[in-house]
């Protein structure tokens, strides 16, 4: 009987995305450097990906390979590009990270207002209403009864996650939607990991490492100055990661 040499199985793998606006090894070594200052141990040994989605059209060539040499001398372990233009195709490729391509969602456009027509004679006014419903989001939820302790992961894919005791520094918990966490939460707490928006973190002790929503996060250095070790709720709105007290 033939045994395979291996197997290949999806996983979660949590890395920050590095929104690239401009570059210069002066500004970006100083910039990154205060980075990994806030929380070094978050920053060792963790994957990056390079977004190049809103990159300054008129910026001067980029080394890349410079740029990336930073990041890994910061403890960084950049692992792929996003969003490239075509033109820098070739040069990415030679650095051997692999090419994202840029997300597909956004907001719908936005209809633009058909010019207005004179009327011969005048005509009833008609009053249209427009109702904008919310779309409601029904997923199954994950339950965890224990705590969870450093080093472990949780992922609810699909689904809330709803943790009934502490999370402890280290950890990392993940949702595609939302996460409840019924006690302290001291590690890495991460919603709509899919890019839901909509998604919120509830906790009854904010005094964590990192939280984030779809992709947006805050250190502890910030959420200190906010609501920390009180029951607190974390949202996104206007694109900007909100931090309030329940």
């Amino acid at each position: 009987m033939n045994q395979l040499s291996f197997q290949l199985k999806g996983s979660v793998v949590t890395a920050i995305v590095l929104e690239l606006y401009r570059y210069s090894r002066a500004d970006f070594s100083a910039e990154l450097s205060a980075k990994v200052r806030q929380a070094p141990m978050f920053f060792h040994q963790t994957p990056v990906v390079i977004s190049l989605e809103k990159l300054e059209a008129d910026v001067p060539p980029i080394d890349f390979p410079e740029l990336i040499a930073l990041c890994r001398d910061f403890g960084l372990r950049p692992m792929a590009f996003k969003g490239a233009p075509a033109a820098l195709g070739d040069v990415l490729e030679a650095t051997g990270l692999v090419l994202i391509p840029a997300g597909q969602g956004g907001r719908a456009p936005v209809p633009e207002p058909a010019p207005p027509q004179v009327a011969a004679t005048a005509e009833p006014e008609v009053v249209v209403r427009t109702v904008v419903e919310e779309k409601l989001v029904h997923r199954p939820s994950k339950i965890i009864t224990r705590p969870i302790r450093s080093g472990q992961q949780v992922y609810a894919e699909g689904s809330d996650l709803i943790v009934m005791a502490a999370v402890s520094e280290g950890a990392e918990i993940l949702a595609d939607g939302h996460i409840h966490v019924y006690g302290p939460l001291r590690g890495r707490a991460l919603a709509g990991v899919r890019g839901d928006v909509q998604a919120r973190i509830f906790c009854q002790s904010l005094e964590a490492e990192l939280v984030s929503v779809a992709g947006n996060f805050k250190l502890s250095d910030s959420l200190r100055e906010l609501t920390w070790k009180a029951p607190s709720q974390v949202y996104l709105q206007d694109d900007t990661l909100h931090v309030d007290a329940l």
